[in-house]
């Protein structure tokens, strides 16, 4: 198995396009990494680099020990799946699995061996005689994999495998690939742009905007401590809320206050959020706030237990997701809110209800440089 080490990589188009630019990243050995991002944003670019489907323009990358810069994408050991699963359709399943090993002529005993173990593996052993006319969406997907996994290469790199597949479906695969992982042992580099997939399979998830990195760790810490604004509003479901509003001081207690005309909103900031005097600096000044849904409450036993952060709203829309249901807020003439309550709220569109804000998680962002400031 192999690390992967990305030393000050650009990559860099005629007429000074900069896909990818001063990424540096260890990818750890037998780590499943995850990048992410939206469209555009350079990781299936910085994908394509591992392999060596594009050249790199600045920088070094190394897989394992060795400078592969200028090594052929079929030296590498490396092993790639599409999105788009690129199968043989007059080949039956195992041929399609068994191609690139006939190609580097490998004895027939071995390769019956490796597809047989990995047909086991992904559980497709009873369809190695079909054509990929007569599968699936999500077999045809294994039979992909399949093709990967006989290689054992060092590295697989799966770009976006899952995006075709209905909800249900990739839901399955993503418990599927996180086992296979487990028992291949091997490093994983995923490419997506969703991030239920990154949140679920990780080890740690790299978050890319414009070509640049914003962020790398693991799923839970990229959740509850974002870097900036931009990772913040990224991961999770539905997203962060953002609120425009002002930093006060009364005393010795700190104000995250927001208005419009009619009425102003203040919410008291425990103590432990200016625990290192932070704070001191942004009195006075405007600041995003940062709320995830499932931290504005409605229920009785938090308006009476939190009075100081309990502040009015109007329902908009209601959605009952099963186990939950989704409130859409209006706070202030400009300001909504997204709440993630329990399904059993009694709140109905056009009511006006009390919800308390778990200022304990309120995230604050300085506005100009979109950086965190306080989680």
């Amino acid at each position: 198995m192999a690390t992967l080490t990305f030393k000050h990589i650009y990559k860099k188009y005629p007429g000074g396009v900069t896909a990818v630019s001063d990424f540096n990243l260890q990818v750890k050995d037998k780590e499943f990494i995850i990048l992410v991002g939206p469209s555009g944003c350079g990781k299936t670019t910085t994908l394509r680099m591992i392999a060596g489907l594009e050249e790199i323009t600045e920088g070094e990358l190394f897989i394992g020990d060795r400078l592969v810069n200028d090594i052929a994408p079929k030296d590498r050991d490396i092993a790639m799946v599409f999105q788009s699963y690129a199968l043989y359709p007059h080949m039956t399943v195992f041929e399609n699995m068994a191609f690139g090993l006939k190609l580097r002529k490998t004895p027939k005993e071995e390769i019956k061996r490796r597809v047989d173990e990995a047909a086991r593996i992904l559980d497709i052993a009873h369809l190695l005689d079909r054509r990929p006319k007569a599968l699936s969406g999500g077999q045809r997907q294994r039979v992909a994999l399949g093709r990967a996994i006989v290689r054992e290469p060092k590295v697989f790199l799966l770009d976006e495998p899952l995006s075709n597949l209905d909800a249900k479906l990739r839901a399955q695969m993503r418990v599927e690939l996180t086992k296979i992982h487990k028992r291949l042992g091997t490093t994983f580099v995923y490419v997506t742009h969703d991030q239920v997939e990154a949140m679920t399979m990780a080890s740690r998830i790299v978050v890319m905007k414009d070509g640049i990195i914003q962020q790398v760790d693991t799923p839970q810490r990229l959740y509850d401590t974002p870097a900036n604004l931009f990772v913040a509003g990224f991961i999770g479901t539905p997203q962060m809320n953002f609120i425009n509003g002002k930093l006060i001081k009364k005393g010795s207690d700190y104000y995250f206050t927001f208005s419009d005309e009619t009425k102003t909103h203040e919410l008291k900031l425990p103590a432990e959020k200016n625990a290192d005097g932070k704070l001191d600096e942004y009195v006075d000044k405007e600041l995003i706030g940062g709320i995830r849904p499932e931290c504005i409450h409605d229920e009785p036993v938090y308006l009476s237990q939190f009075p100081d952060w309990v502040i009015d709203a109007h329902v908009d829309v209601t959605e009952l997701m099963g186990a939950e249901t989704h409130l859409y807020l209006q706070v202030t003439e400009e300001q909504s809110l997204v709440a993630k309550v329990s399904s059993r709220s009694k709140a109905k569109p056009d009511d006006d209800v009390k919800i308390a804000i778990d200022v304990t998680r309120l995230h604050l962002f300085d506005k100009d440089t979109e950086r965190f400031i306080v989680h």
